[in-house]
């Protein structure tokens, strides 16, 4: 069986949904082959901004694989040469890129796994099966009227020509699944990388940490909230974040004026190590219609590392019923987690890989295989 997957990220070292569950799918599936389409480079943004231009890496093969064979995995990124508001026909001239690499890979008639909408351009020009794998909630994001206009209008057809949907969280179950059917696969949690223990990382730094793991995005973190906290330790720890970061400049230059320690991304096999040894895990996240519609794979680590939490309520940690989890509004989230450095909760060495354990990806991936399974079962494409 060959798939292509239309991801929001890249193939990286930062393992997200889309790769435990491809990966669990190829190991289980010696003859499944996966094209992983990730986003594309923006050079010309890059150089107008702060960041380094680069073009994009094209089609090349995945990297090596734990019980996955050499030719299973293969890579496409892209370039975008101009912004949409130049040339309107930029996600036509992507939808070809990816059209020439499945030919080249002599991928004829593959399904189709669309996480990020602008896979609805394949949904129209192809007559693949498909299916749409709905993480986020990108029409509640806060974008420009255009942007949001576009992503709506990719939605619309997702929900209605795609032959599957799945979605993350029960918000998402709720809200896509009004006009049709969906499927709830929630993410999940390496266990077996909670059951041993880690040491503690070199870049940690000396004393209490508070600690906040995932991508940093001004969509998800309150970033006034993360200041006031920041601040409000002072004498008592440090806040540390450990992920990629995708911050603007003012509020990245704002959480390190406030004595924030931002580590950057870090492997998935070394994040464990991270959630065991903060003496307080965080989620400072605004509380948003968009942040409603996630399921925070974070929730599934946070738990597994059996640590003391404090979080604002949001989705998923609000209906959290665990003594090691307090849910704070944000005027008293800085003070709760102040109290929660001077005043440790007593962390459970193996209620949190027990409870863990039926949050397994291979879970997940059971789920997903059935999902292509019907799928695949629809037959042929013509």
């Amino acid at each position: 069986m060959d798939l292509v997957v239309i991801s929001l990220e890249a193939w990286d070292g930062v393992w997200r949904r889309n790769q435990h569950l491809v990966a669990g799918l190829m190991r289980r599936d010696p003859d499944l082959r996966v094209l992983f389409v990730e986003p594309p480079t923006d050079p010309l943004h890059a150089a107008l901004g702060a960041g380094q231009p680069r073009l994009g890496r094209g089609l090349r093969r995945g990297p090596e694989l734990a019980g996955v064979g050499g030719d299973a995995l293969w890579l496409l990124e892209p370039t975008k040469w101009l912004p949409r508001r130049v040339d309107r026909r930029v996600d036509e001239r992507w939808a070809r890129q990816v059209l020439r690499a499945a030919r080249s890979l002599e991928m004829t008639d593959p399904l189709l796994w669309v996480n990020d909408p602008t896979g609805s351009l394949l949904v129209e020009a192809t007559s693949w099966r498909s299916l749409y794998d709905v993480t986020d909630d990108w029409t509640l994001a806060a974008r420009t009227p255009a942007e949001t206009e576009r992503v709506v209008a990719q939605e619309r057809v997702l929900l209605d020509r795609c032959d599957e949907v799945v979605v993350c969280s029960p918000a998402l179950a709720a809200s896509k699944g009004l006009s049709r059917a969906v499927t709830l696969v929630p993410n999940g949690v390496d266990s077996a990388a909670y059951l041993v223990p880690h040491e503690r990382p070199l870049d940690l730094p000396a004393g209490p940490v508070a600690v906040y793991v995932g991508t940093l995005h001004g969509d998800r973190l309150d970033v006034d909230l993360c200041v006031e906290t920041s601040q409000a330790l002072e004498g008592t720890g440090r806040l540390v974040f450990v992920g990629p970061d995708a911050l603007e400049a003012q509020e990245r230059s704002r959480l390190e004026g406030a004595a924030a320690m931002l580590l950057g991304a870090r492997q998935s096999d070394d994040v464990p190590a991270y959630v065991q040894h903060a003496d307080v895990l965080v989620v400072p996240h605004a509380v948003t219609p968009f942040t409603d519609s996630l399921d925070p794979i974070k929730l599934y680590e946070y738990v597994a590392s059996g640590r003391p939490v404090v979080s604002t309520p949001v989705a998923g940690f609000r209906d959290l019923h665990d003594e090691l989890v307090v849910v704070a509004e944000a005027r008293s989230f800085p003070s709760e987690v102040v109290e929660a450095l001077r005043q440790p909760r007593r962390p459970s060495a193996a209620a949190g890989p027990a409870r863990a354990a039926a949050t397994d990806w291979a879970d997940r991936v059971d789920q997903v295989e059935g999902v292509l399974d019907r799928l695949s079962a629809r037959g042929r494409g013509a």
